[in-house]
């Protein structure tokens, strides 16, 4: 039955499974594999019930009686959904959006009654296939004719890494229609959704993969090169039939100016391609127009680069006044005080910092192009200027030892970022240290790997010990609880006091489930430490 409109296109921007499933997912492998025990580091129990952060916070709330909505990690409007609607619609195409997949089922399946051409899964953030194929699943009870299209980093990986009768399975175990195998892949999603409106052979589009009697066809590779300036996003287009909350994400580039050796972005998305300013001024005039935005959040890699470009960016926001809070990642290594102080001025309350290792050695290995001595004097400068810092660390690269190891952690303790967190190195197929496997004795990949001198449960051993030895930074979990949960849950209502003071009771409920002590001494600390954390709560907004 059609409640409205037909649609050409519905995108769906995030699906984040429920804890609780992705926990048993990954409990399968067994508690003392790497995956489970990376996973450890973002949930406590209570109870005897298993809580992410997310979890533990709106937990908390409820019963120190702040009965509000429900805080989501995810509840702002999803980046690459959002510039794929505007995208579409910009070349005709009638298109609308879920940002939730969890929260929005409801619409969703209003919208799959409007007959839509197709339905587009974006897999910006999932490594594993589960959510594609619980939304697939969803999308065949409520529409089993609609064409389900697959496109995004997930689907690219697949492509670089598997070959063959691999390939092939692993895109049959996500059971879509059609699969985009592009970097950027907006306007083959375009062609795509023309040639499926007029009955087209989709031979003729390319950048696909799709099944036909069974067997994988892939059409012709033709390079995406889209311009950021004729497809900025109007938010105001977005602002008329949903309330879009206090914080927006945004991008002024696509790729990125470096060449670390442990990641493969800048060879999925081709040369550093940036956003004009007077462009950027448009769509944060957009963002202003909507009336409610507080936080804007700067998804760009590398935000400070090019360097003169970024003082000007920041010379624009203090020009134009914009009365909204920002957030980015930032190379402390490349800035001066001049930068530091506009950043301040123009109203950045927080930085997301790749540091990946406090050792010299390690940081020439990763191909960083930065040196300790710039990284302690940025995270000093940022802290004199009152700009939020979180300091991200990899544990385990190859040429890692005890002593590497060692350094990082006297690094973190010695610069004291506000929030830290390290995970162990993932070894993934397609990043440039895999052209070196032979120089250091590399084997395996993903989480179970080894080299000449660590393998991944030494890793995750080093892991521990950094988490029980540094006091100095709290840790901030990755699952559904990252750096950018910050301006989401300020736009809430909890000031970084506020989140302070959880993050600090969270990570001593943390390290009960990290240190080996007795069971019944960690249940009274458990209890004790919670009733703490309620009793905060309650002067929380």
């Amino acid at each position: 039955m059609n409640t409205g409109q037909n649609l050409d296109c519905i995108v769906i921007g995030y699906n984040e499974v429920p804890f609780s499933r992705y926990e048993q997912f990954l409990h399968a492998y067994g508690e003392d594999s790497e995956a489970y025990r990376d996973l450890k580091f973002s949930f406590v129990n209570v109870d005897g019930k298993k809580l992410d952060y997310p979890g533990l916070l709106n937990h908390v709330r409820a019963l120190a009686g702040k009965n509000g909505e429900e805080l989501k990690s995810g509840d702002i409007p999803n980046l690459a959904a959002a510039y794929l609607t505007n995208f579409l619609r910009r070349n005709g195409h009638t298109t609308e959006y879920i940002n939730l997949f969890q929260y929005e089922k409801e619409q969703f399946i209003e919208y799959l009654r409007r007959s839509p051409v197709c339905v587009a899964i974006t897999t910006t953030f999932y490594v594993v296939n589960l959510p594609v194929t619980e939304m697939v699943e969803f999308i065949r009870k409520h529409n089993p004719t609609v064409k389900i299209v697959v496109g995004g980093p997930l689907v690219n990986n697949h492509a670089r890494n598997y070959h063959g009768d691999e390939f092939k399975t692993v895109l049959e175990d996500m059971g879509a229609d059609i699969y985009v195998l592009e970097g950027q892949g907006e306007l083959t999603l375009a062609r795509l959704i023309e040639c499926l409106k007029n009955g087209g052979n989709l031979s003729d589009v390319p950048n696909l993969a799709y099944f036909e009697n069974k067997e994988l066809r892939r059409t012709k590779t033709v390079a995406e090169n889209n311009s950021l300036d004729a497809n900025f996003i109007d938010w105001k287009d977005f602002g008329g039939n949903r309330d879009l909350g206090a914080t927006i994400q945004t991008r002024t580039a696509r790729s990125c100016a470096f060449k670390c050796s442990f990641c493969n972005y800048p060879s999925r998305a081709g040369a550093l391609t940036l956003l004009s300013l007077d462009v950027l001024e448009r769509e944060l005039d957009s963002i202003l127009a909507l009336g409610g935005v507080q936080n804007v959040v700067f998804i760009d890699d590398t935000f400070n680069v090019p360097f003169p470009r970024f003082k000007d960016l920041c010379r624009m926001m203090i020009r134009k006044k914009y009365p909204f809070n920002w957030f980015s990642y930032f190379r402390c290594s490349n800035s001066d005080q001049e930068a530091i102080d506009l950043m301040a001025e123009s109203g950045c309350k927080g930085v997301f910092l790749g540091i990946e290792s406090g050792s010299p050695s390690i940081l020439v290995n990763m191909n960083k192009s930065a040196t300790v001595e710039k990284y302690a004097k940025g995270i000093e400068m940022l802290r004199r200027n009152g700009i939020l810092t979180f300091g991200s660390f990899i544990t385990g690269f190859p040429g890692e030892t005890d002593e590497t190891v060692d350094e990082t952690i006297d690094f973190i303790r010695t610069t004291r970022p506000d929030y830290y967190r390290s995970q162990m190195w993932y070894c993934e197929p397609g990043t440039p240290i895999q052209n070196e496997r032979q120089k250091y004795q590399i084997e395996g990949e993903g989480f179970v790997w080894s080299h000449a001198t660590m393998d991944s449960t030494e890793a995750m051993d080093h892991i521990d010990r950094m988490f029980l030895e540094v006091e100095e930074s709290v840790w901030l979990p990755q699952w559904s609880f990252d750096f950018w949960i910050i301006p989401y849950l300020m736009g809430k209502g909890i000031s970084l006091d506020r989140f302070r003071e959880f993050m600090t009771a969270a990570h001593r409920m943390l390290t009960l489930e990290i240190d080996s002590i007795p069971s019944q001494q960690k249940t009274m600390l458990q209890r004790d430490y919670f009733q703490s954390l309620v009793h905060a709560a309650r002067t929380w907004a």
